[in-house]
């Protein structure tokens, strides 16, 4: 039986840490023998079944030599077939002799500075743009693997729950809801999104529209500013960093991923999951996963005025954006389930180590 280790170093739920629950835990589901290798006091640990073998290391930087001793130990005792890492803290603090087991796969899900992915000895990207990325830059062709994310469908929360959600964030019953999720760095477009939300009408078809930007981080205050100059911020709501954003979806009457970069962009996937319309930039993510039209409506990037139309467009027609939402789902179900994901993954172990 083929063993596993998954190292990864971040403490919040973004997309990376989110996907990393979901993973460990269906390989777990499929009776795979995996290693859980998280930080203390990581929220990944309320994600993972109890049952699941988990170590805690405390990676503290990519310089921690440290950590890189602790992670070298525990591969030592472990002892598995695979060792799969996250993002750059994981990936740098961990390194593993070529040409024996364990075979060391470092995870990409976004276009990252590639030197401290090179040590690795195969790579999976979950987009074929970040596949070419790392071709640019001199890795092997034939050691990357092209592996997609997963999202498993919701059961759709009860009204009462949406609507104790919506008083929460002061919406009035009717009020149209614009949610957008994701880390408050510029890669995000945020700011984008906030001058396209003051170019709607406050008001479509007599319902008052009202934006929610679910998530943290270094613009939080900035963002905030701009919503006052703006006009716009009775009309925005902050709720912070959420492990139920994807409540906050559900609750929308659309889902916007405003980026400037995606790898894949998980937030369409999860928008999918909760069976909610996606209007999305034309990011390289997103023109993977999604057709313009058909189960999501695209819209160039950077370009505010173009996003500002896409969503007054949706917001006017109902009809539109359930037929985005349905087909969304569909697509979410034929090349996005955790079925054919995770086989993808075990089906590379095998042909890593050649059993």
């Amino acid at each position: 039986m083929i063993t596993s280790a998954q190292i990864i170093g971040g403490r919040s739920l973004g997309g990376a840490e989110l996907f990393y629950a979901r993973l460990v835990s269906a390989l777990h589901r499929r009776s795979h023998s995996t290693l859980a290798v998280t930080v203390p006091s990581s929220l990944i640990a309320t994600e993972l079944p109890p049952d699941i073998p988990h170590l805690h290391i405390a990676m503290r930087g990519i310089w921690d030599w440290w950590a890189r001793w602790q992670i070298q130990k525990a591969m030592r005792e472990y002892r598995p077939d695979i060792v799969q890492t996250y993002m750059g803290r994981a990936t740098r603090l961990t390194h593993l002799p070529a040409g024996q087991r364990p075979i060391h796969i470092a995870r990409l899900g976004g276009y990252y500075e590639p030197h401290g992915y090179r040590h690795a000895h195969a790579w999976i990207v979950v987009s074929a743009g970040i596949g070419d990325h790392l071709i640019r830059h001199g890795f092997p062709r034939d050691r990357i693997f092209h592996i997609s994310n997963f999202v498993t469908p919701c059961e759709p929360r009860s009204s009462i729950a949406l609507q104790q959600l919506r008083q929460t964030l002061l919406i009035p019953e009717g009020g149209l809801i614009i949610a957008a999720v994701g880390r408050l760095h510029p890669i995000k477009g945020f700011d984008d999104l906030l001058t396209a939300f003051a170019a709607l009408p406050a008001s479509i078809h007599d319902r008052p529209v009202y934006l929610v930007i679910v998530g943290d981080g270094p613009l939080a205050t900035p963002l905030q500013r701009q919503a006052e100059q703006l006009g716009v911020a009775e009309r925005v709501r902050w709720p912070g960093w959420r492990d139920d954003a994807g409540d906050f979806q559900e609750l929308a009457d659309l889902c916007v991923c405003s980026s400037l970069q995606e790898g894949i962009g998980n937030v369409i996937l999860e928008a999918w999951a909760r069976r909610r319309p996606v209007l999305a930039t034309r990011t390289l993510g997103p023109m993977e996963i999604a057709v313009h039209q058909e189960d999501a409506w695209l819209t160039p990037v950077s370009d505010p005025a173009a996003l500002a139309t896409a969503m007054e467009l949706l917001l006017r027609d109902e009809a539109l954006r359930c037929e985005l939402a349905a087909k969304g789902y569909q697509t979410l179900l034929a090349r996005h389930s955790e079925e054919a994901i995770v086989n993808a993954y075990l089906d590379l172990y095998h042909v890593l180590l050649g059993v």
